[in-house]
């Protein structure tokens, strides 16, 4: 097998080809942009998803073969049996943030995650519109990187003169029921900043733009193709992503759902936020 440097370059060019795949449908360059535009379970999916599901598929089997590696897109899993067998799993959304996509928002992003076993050791995550490329492997740190450069980012130990009550979150558009919104209207912190996709909102935590996300299942939860990438970009800047009771998120399970209270921060306040919310939604419970 490659070594992790190697891999990682392979698929920060990935990364960046998909992303011109998606600026061109996204602006209609592409001959026939038409999305097409179809549901499954009351999600969208377009031609584009499609389209760069494959091509990241067929970009990283190319170079890296199926003998070391299984694959999971969000757009293939189903067809895909027996892929827990693997140690070294990636996982793939080539299109966080389809909404936004069709609604123009700009805040879409690609997600590619490399698992060894259970945990995040490579991720990438591709914001088109903005034209950047956050990548990350387990112990050296998180870089952001244009066309022309690249700096690693890491979180400023300035965050702690912050007050908890101006700590900003980043909420979705859609995404929303009453246990959510309930929690976000009783946490402390009432500064709300609304992005789509997961990567789009780890990114402005990373670049310092926002501090919390929460994440909450209802009758459906995020899938590990939403989560695996952007965890490790947080993380490796120093951040902190957990669930409500501070273990760790588990990939390549039996379950490909995120059920539960998730936290995503710059670090600070993490475990105070995370004890709050939970005494929030028992509150909400017995309201």
């Amino acid at each position: 097998m490659k070594d992790l440097q190697e891999i990682l370059a392979i698929a920060r060019q990935v990364g960046w080809q998909a992303a011109d795949i998606l600026r061109s449908y996204y602006h209609g360059t592409v001959k026939d942009s038409n999305l097409e535009v179809q549901y499954k379970q009351n999600e969208p999916v377009t031609v584009a998803d499609i389209t760069v599901s494959q091509y990241i598929l067929d970009c990283l089997q190319a170079a890296l073969g199926t003998e070391d590696f299984s694959y999971i897109s969000e757009e293939t899993y189903k067809s895909q049996l027996n892929h827990n067998n693997s140690t070294w799993v990636w996982i793939i959304d080539p299109l966080d943030g389809t909404r936004d996509f069709i609604d123009k928002t700009g805040d879409y992003a690609i997600h590619i995650a490399l698992i060894k076993e259970t945990r995040p050791v490579l991720a990438v995550v591709a914001v088109p519109e903005a034209e950047k490329l956050y990548y990350a492997t387990k112990g050296r740190g998180t870089f952001v990187e244009t066309r022309n450069a690249s700096v690693p980012l890491q979180l400023s130990s300035d965050l702690s003169k912050k007050r908890l009550e101006d700590l900003t979150l980043v909420v979705s558009r859609s995404h929303r029921n009453q246990r959510l919104n309930y929690l976000l209207q009783n946490l402390p912190c009432k500064n709300q900043k609304a992005i789509g996709s997961v990567g789009c909102k780890v990114a402005a935590i990373v670049e310092q733009q926002a501090d919390v996300y929460i994440s909450l299942s209802g009758k459906s939860a995020p899938k590990d193709w939403d989560i695996a990438a952007p965890e490790l970009i947080l993380t490796e800047a120093g951040g902190k992503f957990t669930h409500f009771d501070g273990s760790p998120l588990q990939y390549n399970t039996d379950d490909i759902n995120q059920w539960g209270g998730l936290l995503a921060s710059n670090g600070q306040y993490h475990e105070i936020l995370c004890k709050q919310a939970e005494s929030i939604l028992a509150q909400f419970l017995n309201s």
